[in-house]
């Protein structure tokens, strides 16, 4: 289509789109600035599509796809957001919650200037390290701990700074992708470190790891399969058998541990996840973990073990570039120091006290939150309460499905999606589940008093329509 063709000379201006959005009020919640690059994009989004022979594009239309452009790209980007996928430690929504503690230690140290690096007894420099060092050894029983921006980070700078351009022995079965598309054997790459498989995919004997071990060998890598599992004709050499290997031809051995669970899960009634306390008791000079997963804090990556080897990282050029800032600092050392009383933990510890909640716990949720949300809707859509199984998330317990109950809501004359999409995109983000006809409302990542909160908000859901 020409650019001088009747139909694209139809398109409303950038001004008189900008009007149209102070006459929405947008104007008074946003900067003109904002609202004018807003309206540009609409505008050159409706010419492009009309030179592509796409139907004519009503003003109003563009005016709402302004509006639209404005509040993603200029509004709030974080917001906070109700859990009701039925997915506790859920990648796309921030993982871990965190819990009183660590966040009135990010407000403290948030709202003015903090101890950071400077020792006040002294009044000399000091090291961030020192706020969580302490605690990394008193909970795990290491003899060193350091902690970076998050566990790739810390695998990449514990292969550079023990195995650069030497060898590192992992078995076939552990060689794992994380999400993003991120792979063991690139990360390893990027590290300067040479990748030896051993053994096959899905059995690996000591034997393999002890026949591949030659004189260039840096480090014996064990990654736990934390999002996956492997069952049927299998076998992986313990990590207590590497160690044993490693100390006898003097070789570092190193436990990517992946999901940091300080706690015992069988006491809860899940399968035993492999802890960060076992695998220093079992000898590995280096253990990797999250601290946004089972352990329930912010963003990190824990390294712990062995001085000499929690050293050489410490001192590595990657540490500064991988180094936590403030914010995390205060909320990792406030988690930690829950767990110094690890009865305390599955109480205040939020990731940990949704997992902790009994089947019959959820279902009387449910049934409570289904009341209210009826209450809500009246006519608009029936409800009910359904079983359903949740995860854990997050690369954790792989294969564990979790008892949960769902308040399920059925529209009468709109589409399940319209209403998923209004409750996503409302005052307070919702984000559940459509399946089936219906849109799903899991109670299992719920915090506590969201559920108060939600009837309005499918009743603000359901009006807008």
């Amino acid at each position: 289509m020409a650019e001088g063709s009747p139909t694209l000379r139809l398109l409303p201006s950038v001004d008189r789109v900008v009007v149209g959005l102070r006459r929405r009020g947008l104007l008074e919640e946003f900067p003109r600035r904002a609202a004018t690059l807003a309206a540009q994009q609409a505008v050159a989004e409706a010419r492009r599509a009309l030179k592509e022979g796409q139907n004519g594009v009503e003003p109003e239309a563009i005016v709402d796809r302004a509006a639209g452009l404005l509040r993603r790209q200029f509004g709030d980007g974080l917001r906070r957001v109700i859990n009701a996928s039925g997915i506790i430690l859920h990648t796309n929504l921030g993982r871990a919650p965190l819990s009183k503690a660590a966040q009135a230690a990010v407000d403290a140290v948030s709202s003015g200037y903090s101890s950071l690096e400077i020792d006040l007894a002294s009044g000399e420099r000091s090291s961030r390290a020192v706020h969580v060092e302490p605690l990394l050894t008193a909970v795990t029983g290491a003899e060193a701990g350091f902690a970076v921006n998050n566990a790739a980070s810390a695998v990449v700078l514990a292969l550079a700074a023990l195995a650069a351009g030497r060898e590192v022995l992992v078995g076939r079965g552990e060689l794992v992708e994380i999400g993003g598309g991120f792979r063991l054997p690139d990360v390893m790459h990027s590290s300067g470190a040479r990748l030896v498989e051993v053994g096959t995919t899905n059995r690996t004997y000591l034997s393999d790891y002890a026949s591949a071990l030659g004189p260039d060998a840096a480090m014996l890598l064990k990654v736990h399969r934390s999002n996956f599992s492997q069952s049927g004709f299998v076998h992986d050499a313990t990590l207590s058998e590497l160690v044993g290997l490693g100390q006898s031809r003097g070789v570092p051995v190193v436990h990517d541990l992946g999901s940091g669970c300080l706690v015992d899960t069988t006491r809860v009634g899940l399968p035993a996840e492999p802890t960060v306390q076992a695998s220093v008791a079992a000898g590995a000079d280096l253990v990797i973990s999250s601290g946004d997963k089972l352990l329930g804090g912010p963003q990190a990556g824990v390294l712990v073990g062995r001085q000499a080897a929690v050293d050489r990282c410490r001192r590595h050029p990657l540490a500064r570039a991988a180094r936590l800032d403030k914010l995390d600092l205060a909320a990792l050392a406030a988690t930690l120091r829950v767990y110094l009383e690890p009865d305390r933990a599955w109480q205040e510890i939020p990731i940990l006290a949704l997992l902790s909640r009994t089947p019959q716990a959820r279902r009387r949720l449910a049934l409570r939150l289904a009341r209210a949300v009826k209450r809500a809707v009246g006519g608009m859509a029936s409800v009910d309460v359904v079983a359903t199984s949740g995860e854990a998330g997050g690369g954790t317990l792989p294969g564990t499905l979790v008892p949960s109950w769902a308040v399920e809501i059925r529209p009468v004359s709109a589409r399940p999606e319209e209403w998923a999409t209004r409750l996503r995109t409302g005052s307070t983000s919702v984000v559940g589940v459509v399946r089936e006809g219906a849109v799903l409302l899991d109670v299992l990542a719920l915090l506590p008093g969201e559920d108060r909160r939600l009837p309005a908000l499918v009743q603000a859901a359901a009006a807008s329509g």
